[in-house]
């Protein structure tokens, strides 16, 4: 059960153990956004004014000086209820994945509209890419495309030239199948792992 109503920022009580961290960059982007599209988002909270979803929105709102914000209250919630969907609101929204075609052409209609486009919250790089027609398409977070899918990884700066490396190699290498997919950085590291499971020397 739920209800909604309007509560006073200084009211609302952070989560102490939130795991998602919000850059000052980030809270930027988020204010920006607000003072641009409005406060549409409302926080979720506990009876108690606990802050449940939201934390970002909450740091926007002090930084703009917001004195009241938009309040869904989410009653009845057992504490490993609150503790979980702190979590879960976060995570589930980054399992999806982007068309990354139909973005562009959203993005390219946007700049023809003369809207800012650093509203979308994306870096400077990726809006260049995706508006440039002949660039490869950047990569985003991870997401499915069914049947395609983007992953992500974390890697030390030798670790990343080493696939770097092993993805020019590949690359020119006769034998690399390319007939599932039009992205060659994808192909060529499927082929190393391929060769590697294998046993074959790449």
């Amino acid at each position: 059960m739920y209800n909604y109503a309007v509560k006073k920022v200084s009211d609302l009580i952070p989560y102490v153990n939130n795991s998602r961290t919000h850059s000052e960059e980030q809270t930027t982007q988020i204010a920006s956004s607000i003072s641009e599209f409005g406060f549409t988002n409302p926080v979720l909270i506990d009876e108690n004014d606990n802050l449940i979803a939201g934390h970002g929105r909450l740091l926007a709102a002090n930084k703009l000086g917001i004195e009241e914000v938009p309040a869904i209250i989410l009653d009845g919630l057992t504490k490993a209820q609150k503790k979980a969907y702190v979590i879960a609101d976060n995570q589930l929204a980054l399992n999806s994945g982007w068309d990354l075609d139909t973005l562009r052409l959203e993005i390219e209609t946007l700049e023809e509209l003369d809207f800012d486009l650093t509203l979308l919250g994306f870096d400077d790089d990726v809006i260049e890419k995706l508006l440039d027609i002949d660039a490869e398409l950047p990569e985003l977070p991870d997401g499915d495309r069914d049947p395609f899918q983007q992953k992500t990884f974390t890697l030390h700066d030798e670790q990343a030239q080493l696939i770097e490396d092993a993805i020019s190699k590949a690359k020119s290498d006769p034998r690399i199948d390319t007939g599932l997919n039009e992205n060659s950085n994808g192909n060529a590291i499927a082929w190393v792992c391929e060769q590697f499971l294998r046993g074959d020397d790449v």
